[in-house]
């Protein structure tokens, strides 16, 4: 009987572990980050709001967020999308507090963070959040 309420609670605690990560995937966060390192600074369009993706090769839903931003950005006024691989810079994971692969990054033309996404964005609550900060 004890094997059975032990599968059960471990049943249990995966589900909830689960849902948890589901709702958190996707989700925008207000992020007001000013220090980024060189090599995102770099990368940034000089006008408007950068999305920089920071993938890694092996990640499966990196191509689903490379098609989704290219996209959202080729279609909106202001909005620019870049990909930065993290494969073989573990550092720059580190400096920017990424723990999953893809991170969103939107980024100001002063450099600012403005806002970050972990795992595949949701499209409209992306473009909802970034209306404040496009001309």
């Amino acid at each position: 009987m004890t094997g059975v309420l032990v599968l059960v609670a471990t049943l249990a605690l995966a589900t909830v572990a689960g849902v948890v990560m589901k709702a958190r995937n996707g989700r925008v966060r207000a992020s007001s980050v000013s220090n980024l390192p060189a090599d995102v600074r770099a990368v940034l369009a000089s006008d408007g709001v950068t999305l920089v993706q920071l993938s890694t090769t092996f990640c499966a839903p990196c191509r689903h967020t490379r098609v989704l931003l290219s996209d959202l950005a080729s279609r909106t006024d202001g909005l620019h999308h870049t990909e930065l691989d993290l494969t073989d810079r573990p550092e720059l994971a580190k400096e920017l507090s990424v723990l999953r692969t893809p991170t969103t990054l939107a980024i100001d033309g002063s450099g600012k963070e403005l806002l970050r996404v972990g795992g595949v964005p949701k499209r409209d609550a992306l473009l909802e959040a970034l209306q404040p900060h496009l001309a």
